[in-house]
Order: C-alpha cells, then structure tokens, then sequence
C-alpha cells in the first residue's frame, strides 16, 4: 500500500521510499553463508567484539543488551542476534554479501562496510518484498507485477504479463533459508506472526526507536512485506 491518500500525498512509499531495512537484511548474510558451506547448527560465539574499521573501533551490541555465548546460526537468526550476523557476514565477506543481495534484485546503494549485515542501507519495501519471494520459490525471484492479464467483455485476452522469473540459489539453500525463517515466525523474533495460524516464515527489522519496523513474511502462495 502507497499511501492513505492520492489527493494528499502523490508519493508511493511502498515503490519510491527508501527506508533504512535493519534486521531484515540478515537472511541475506546467512543465505551467502549456507551457500557457501555453512550449516543450520554451525555454532557462533555470541559475545562482546570490537572490529576494526576506517573510522576507528566498531564496538556492535544486541538489541538487548545480552549475550548468549555459542549458539547455531539458527538461533543467531531466529532472535534476531547483532553480533553472530556480523561474524558470519565477516567470514563470508562483505563484498560477497553485497554479490548475493544483487541476486536477489536489490538495485539500491548498499555500503561495502561490516555494519551492511545488521541493515545500514536503504533499500524500497517493493525492492525486499521481491527479494523474499525467492525463498519460498525454491530458489526462484519472480519481478512483481501490477497487470497479469486484461480481458474483453467476451473473455479474448488483449494482453498477458507472464512472470519474469530468475535463478538466485539452489533449492537446496532456499529450503534451509526457508526453514530457518520460520523458525524466526515459531520461536523468535516474528511470533506474533504465528497467530495467524498459516504456515509462516519471515524476518523482521527494527532501527533506533522504531523510526523503521519491518516485517516480510511469506506462505506458500504469497509473500508480504510490510
């Protein structure tokens, strides 16, 4: 949804703004990491870190403030963990990271800078909401469209948009990816989600104060970002 109001507002903020995407990037740095080699239960140490950086020591924290020690990439992922994330993008590469998100049909400016794992970056609601589909889609990213088909008052078909469809990872990565945010709607950070009694998975995303909340979520059939 665009906006409340054509009259007021000519501005379409799910295709034209850029709003910082936080969390919800993450699924982005451990799909480069499971394509890569990495497994589900691999563990991470969850503990304090400093990283060296242009402009000095980056000294990351959690969003609560805690650390849980080791824990699996699955767990990293489902509570939504700021320094497991940024050490798996650091092992993979944030270079290779940025590679993956372009598969994914992210065009927005991305940062080649470690803190791009925890969302530094602007990207378009439409832009993330495409990119989920491939998850679902066994590995699949198919470009949205507003027209699928315009018919006569007789049933000709004038037109037919068939789906623009592109190969982004294998199934096999997709599936796991897929597993892994559902377990974010089961037992982490997108419960709420699962009261909806649908098979869901998903990933959210929080910057300072709530300025931005994402959630992109997906069933079978439709995914949805908000």
């Amino acid at each position: 949804v665009g906006g409340r109001d054509f009259d007021e507002s000519k501005f379409n903020r799910a295709t034209q703004a850029l709003r910082q995407v936080g969390s919800s990037f993450k699924p982005y740095v451990y799909t480069a990491a499971i394509d890569n080699g990495a497994t589900p239960d691999d563990v991470v140490l969850d503990a304090p870190v400093t990283f060296p950086s242009a402009s000095g020591p980056y000294v990351p924290h959690n969003y609560d403030g805690r650390f849980e020690g080791n824990i699996t990439l699955r767990r990293a992922l489902a509570q939504s963990r700021n320094i497991p994330a940024l050490k798996v993008a650091q092992s993979v590469g944030i270079d290779k990271v940025i590679e993956y998100t372009r598969k994914f049909g992210i065009t927005s400016p991305l940062p080649a800078v470690l803190p791009l794992a925890l969302g530094a970056a602007d990207i378009t609601l439409y832009e993330q909401t495409s990119a989920f589909t491939t998850f679902p889609n066994d590995g699949v990213r198919v470009t949205p469209r507003y027209i699928r088909k315009v018919v006569d008052y007789d049933g000709r078909v004038l037109e037919e948009n068939y789906p623009e469809v592109h190969d982004v990872i294998s199934q096999s990565t997709a599936r796991i990816m897929t597993s892994l945010l559902r377990e974010v709607v089961e037992h982490g950070t997108g419960f709420t989600a699962s009261k909806l009694k649908h098979p869901l998975a998903g990933k959210t995303g929080t910057t300072n104060d709530f300025t931005d909340a994402w959630f992109v979520g997906f069933s079978p059939s439709i995914t949805c970002g908000v």
